[in-house]
């Protein structure tokens, strides 16, 4: 409850000191925060996404497990694994079915292994420096689960007294799960009561799927939270398209769909300045926004990044790591993954080709945990803008004498850009080719979808 105080406060204070549309004045010292704890110490890392279905040809823990090296190598510190729960049979979608119907919150799927096998996964990782999360399915079980026929009075009925399903579009009909009714509160005990024996085992807290849906009241979180984060310090993140103060950290999932439309020629680059600029005013510097170019969702329903951003996918992803939040890879990025994933039936990925952008994934890993400048939250320095062509992005962060300069042109023609902002004009080192470079009031000229980042 103290945190949640905490975080009205600051969204109160911050938002108060919203600069104005000229992006002229800057909050000149941020908020002090506990970097030590969750999710502060996570300002500088990337979140890993894990499908273990998928991620080998096993489709194990044990064989997920043999790739912990190569991550740790990418930098990466939050591993999120896909729901790992047993999948629910009864109106199952496909062969296997959807992770997001589980059968049992108490056990792992069979087809990944055995318990053990998680505890084995979970302490490796947690030695080797990783936090590992497990995906959380909060909205509804399989329709098979035990609390069906156990317990009734936990779910949505339609008017003729049956369980019903919650639908997302006429073509997104959840009809392999049982919607719970998470008014009551013997539901969000049992849940929260399910959720515990996870953080006795020792992982390091949840993404939560459809976290904040319509039938999600966020006081089932104060709940969870005022229960189990006394067990351990845990990280919350919800699937939410809005900022909660309740959670540590939430999706910019509207900030995706305004990178495609850019990338589609539809909108403007400076639409995500504009976007950045609005959420901050909303929500202040406390907002911890997870931004992306992936996730699992948007691979196999909505295409991969070569689908969604064609040549600009390095520009976008680039801006993810650098503009704002805190970001994800979705595991196969950095293999330059070039297929849908199927999901509801085995569809391994493809790890043996070459491996062709884990160097550069790599270097924003890196680029993010060493700039203090671009972290989330309050500890990160503010976007400023600095140049004025609404195709060109080009901003400046500072803080505590750390510096970055990134620019990119989000089109697929050539543009010149002048930058008219002079806090930016000095000598950097340019990230990617280690060179020398002064900026001043000459023009630069960009390749099309040429993205550009300095340091000092």
């Amino acid at each position: 409850m103290k945190k949640f105080i905490f975080f009205f406060v600051a969204f109160i204070a911050l938002s108060a000191c919203k600069n104005q549309s000229d992006k002229g004045t800057i909050i000149s010292e941020p908020i002090k925060t506990n970097e030590n704890t969750f999710p502060e110490k996570l300002n500088g890392s990337t979140i890993y996404e894990v499908n273990i279905r998928q991620f080998t040809p096993e489709g194990t823990f044990k064989a997920f497990s043999e790739h912990l090296p190569r991550l740790k190598d990418l930098g990466v510190d939050v591993l999120w694994l896909m729901p790992i729960h047993p999948i629910s049979e009864t109106n199952r979608k496909g062969t296997l079915g959807s992770y997001y119907a589980p059968k049992d919150y108490s056990a792992v799927n069979p087809e990944f292994g055995t318990v053990d096998d998680f505890k084995e996964l979970l302490k490796k990782a947690q030695d080797m420096g990783f936090y590992l999360i497990l995906d959380w399915v909060p909205n509804h079980t399989g329709r098979d689960h035990p609390w069906v026929t156990e317990h009734p009075d936990f779910y949505i009925r339609d008017a003729e007294g049956n369980v019903t399903y919650e639908s997302m579009s006429p073509t997104d009909v959840w009809w392999d799960t049982a919607l719970l009714d998470n008014n009551n509160p013997e539901t969000r005990k049992a849940m929260i009561n399910e959720m515990r024996y996870w953080v006795e085992m020792g992982i390091d807290g949840f993404r939560l799927d459809h976290g904040c849906g319509d039938k999600i009241p966020l006081y089932l979180w104060e709940e969870a939270r005022a229960e189990l984060d006394p067990i351990k310090e845990l990280f919350w993140l919800a699937e939410c398209g809005h900022e909660t103060f309740i959670l540590d950290g939430s999706y910019a999932d509207e900030f995706e769909v305004i990178m495609r439309e850019v990338a589609e020629g539809k909108k403007k680059a400076n639409a995500l300045s504009n976007w950045i600029d609005e959420d901050m005013f909303k929500h202040g510097r406390t907002a911890l926004r997870m931004t992306y170019t992936s996730n699992h969702d948007l691979n196999s329903w909505n295409g991969t990044v070569f689908e969604r951003f064609g040549e600009g996918h390095k520009t976008f992803v680039t801006f993810v790591f650098t503009a704002y939040g805190f970001p994800l890879i979705l595991g196969g990025q950095e293999a330059g993954m070039d297929k849908r994933l199927e999901f509801f039936e085995k569809d391994p990925m493809v790890w043996t080709d070459s491996l062709n952008l884990q160097p550069f994934y790599k270097s924003l890993v890196d680029l993010k945990k060493k700039n203090k400048a671009i972290w989330a939250g309050d500890e990160g320095g503010f976007p400023i803008s600095i140049e004025s062509n609404e195709d060109v992005i080009g901003f400046y962060r500072e803080v505590e004498n750390n510096t970055v300069i990134a620019i990119f042109n989000f089109t697929s023609k050539e543009q010149s850009v002048e930058i008219t902002n002079n806090k930016a004009y000095g000598s950097f080192k340019d990230y990617f080719t280690n060179k020398a470079v002064k900026i001043d009031d000459n023009p630069l000229s960009l390749k099309p979808w040429e993205y550009m980042v300095f340091v000092k």
